[in-house]
């Protein structure tokens, strides 16, 4: 489907519980078979997932453009908001500060997960970031785990799940699996009811 003018796969279940929206990180796409494996995950648990590409195909240098990214996705959240659906947001990587900067700016938006996320480069809008924000860290990704921590200081609603033995990226058996767990009881927890 074309929302915005912006490649994405929607899936709605019968009577979802809510949306989903996926920001993803650089270099990656709506294909990530990371994203697709916790959206799965989050459609058998009964929530509607929109994976988009927030870049085109020959847009690529553009993929650190926070400010683009972000605006973007404000677009796709106010374009979604009209299914009249609780909206929550998934960003991984720099993907994740888009998604932070989309919830300061959209009240629409009512929980935020973070998948090895680079919050700092929201900083200018993460204590302004009231939907509750969930911070999933690999535990391997030192550097990363700093940076959400700080992060988190900022934002009055977050938490921070470090998933032991995990890289940036989650590709240790299990791992994404955990990160899957979380972001469905997360979104269950603030999207449902």
């Amino acid at each position: 489907m074309i929302v915005h003018g912006l490649v994405g796969d929607l899936v709605l279940p019968d009577d979802p519980a809510g949306l989903v929206v996926f920001a993803h990180g650089s270099g990656s796409s709506r294909r990530s078979p990371r994203n697709r494996a916790v959206a799965g995950t989050l459609n058998a648990a009964g929530f509607g997932t929109l994976l988009l590409d927030l870049l085109t195909e020959d847009e690529d240098e553009r993929r650190f453009d926070i400010p683009l990214l972000a605006g973007r996705l404000e677009a796709v959240v106010d374009e979604m908001a009209e299914h009249d659906l609780p909206m929550g947001l998934f960003g991984a990587s720099t993907g994740a500060a888009a998604a932070l900067i989309a919830a300061a700016r959209r009240n629409t938006v009512r929980a935020v997960v973070s998948r090895g996320g680079r919050p700092d480069l929201a900083a200018g809008d993460l204590a302004k970031v009231r939907a509750p924000t969930l911070l999933v860290v690999g535990g391997l990704d030192t550097p990363v785990i700093e940076l959400n921590r700080r992060a988190a200081a900022l934002i009055t609603t977050a938490r921070i799940e470090v998933v032991p033995g995990a890289d940036h990226l989650f590709s240790q058996p299990g791992t994404l699996e955990q990160v899957a767990r979380l972001a469905t009881a997360w979104f269950g927890e603030h999207l449902r009811g």
